[in-house]
């Protein structure tokens, strides 16, 4: 089996797809994050049937690496031994290292709402936490993720591009990384995801073990082996969930739960995550409009200008971006992204019968989560939680990918 440990593991997308592989032994994980960490515990636990899912689910600060490593007993993150004791006890090796810090700092979106560009944001730097931990346990290869933005994020005084400085960082640390970052975008619909999401995927291959030939490896990856992965045809929105149960508007709004609902409820209790959030008549009302506009072929409200002159005209404000947008019943979705957990207005479902935006277990399809996995953490939160994700499918594509590495 191949030892791998996963680093800023959210609910844990990239240790998914490795499970699901079968070659990957997934000896710990990482998250400071309260409530993907809980949720990640939640699955090991109720699917993987891990009895000591909490001492291999680590919550803890990665900036403060020595304790990780060695051990704490904290306030906040309670107490553990540390990383070092869990890798010892499975042959003291660790083979790879997946995972990927928080993107804000180097999403585009991001750096346009901070007045300093992100800049000056700590998260800029987390990566250097991530290598601490590379350099620790020397992993044969490790698989970095992120936004594209990170190719254009230039912290500090900006004179030197992030993506950089960590190139650089990984060379010196004795890993052959791409020689060309931008053609380690990866286009996930393109690997059957069905939403246009596009990541950098960093693949490290250690010089010390594969020798010469590291660099060869790397390139290898790039344009043989994980393109072979590709999909003849993209999925769509309706592949994604169609299937799922009708959620009808209901005849004014009731309280269910102490919470406000204007849907019927999914009668099935085995789709787990199902339930419309709440939206109110004047929403409803654009639901209608929009998707009535595409089901009759009219495409009058298509363009983004259209979009923005009815959210004006709707609500009196204006807006740099357009506030609406209906999914595509025979295309990929837009990208599922953490603000989902704000409002849902640029993911209206494509039924002009059920009026709303996705629910929680559509937006989990559309990263491809399995049914089986379950979100605990409250409707707004596990939104967020999905968006950060990594999908599973493309992770476990990933894996397959990485065992033809460790092959080589």
């Amino acid at each position: 089996m191949i030892n791998v440990i996963d680093l800023f593991a959210g609910c844990g997308g990239l240790t998914e797809g490795f499970k699901r592989n079968g070659n990957f032994k997934t000896i710990a994980c990482v998250e400071w994050d309260k409530l993907p960490y809980q949720t990640l515990l939640h699955r090991f636990k109720t699917r993987w049937g891990y009895a000591d899912a909490e001492r291999r689910i680590l919550r803890f600060d990665i900036q403060r690496v020595g304790e990780l490593l060695n051990g704490w007993n904290d306030i906040k993150y309670g107490q553990s031994e540390g990383l070092d004791a869990i890798v010892a006890e499975h042959g003291g090796k660790v083979d790879v290292i997946v995972g990927g810090p928080p993107c804000q700092a180097y999403s585009v979106a991001g750096r346009i709402q901070d007045k300093d560009g992100m800049r000056n944001d700590y998260r800029n730097y987390l990566f250097e936490k991530y290598l601490d931990i590379v350099k620790h346990y020397r992993p044969k290869v490790f698989v970095f993720e992120n936004v594209p933005g990170i190719l254009s994020a230039a912290p500090g005084d900006g004179k030197e591009r992030i993506i950089e400085i960590i190139r650089k960082k990984f060379l010196e640390a004795g890993y052959a990384t791409h020689a060309r970052m931008d053609e380690a975008v990866i286009d996930l619909t393109e690997y059957g995801v069905p939403q246009n999401r596009k990541r950098i995927i960093i693949l490290g291959v250690c010089e010390r073990h594969f020798g010469s030939k590291a660099g060869k490896i790397v390139e290898k990856f790039y344009n043989d082996i994980l393109p072979k992965y590709k999909v003849k045809k993209k999925r769509t929105v309706r592949e994604a969930i169609g299937d799922l149960p009708k959620l009808i508007p209901l005849d004014g709004s009731i309280m269910v739960d102490g919470k406000r609902v204007a849907h019927s409820s999914c009668s099935d209790q085995k789709i787990l995550n199902h339930r419309a959030r709440y939206n109110s008549k004047r929403e409803l009302d654009v639901f209608r409009l929009l998707t009535e506009d595409l089901a009759s072929g009219r495409n009058e409200y298509t363009s983004v200008q259209k979009l923005k002159e009815l959210y004006t005209s709707l609500t009196g404000k204006n807006s740099n971006i357009h506030k609406y947008y209906v999914l595509r019943w025979d295309a990929p979705s837009n990208t599922i992204p953490a603000h989902l957990y704000k409002d849902g207005l640029r993911h209206i479902h494509p039924d002009s019968e059920q009026l709303r935006t996705i629910t929680v277990r559509e937006a989990a399809r559309l990263q491809t989560f399995p049914d089986d996995f379950e979100f605990i953490s409250g409707t707004n939160m596990d939104y967020k939680i999905i968006g950060n994700a990594v999908p599973p499918l493309f992770a476990e594509i990933l894996a397959k990918a990485i065992c033809e590495v460790m092959e080589v």
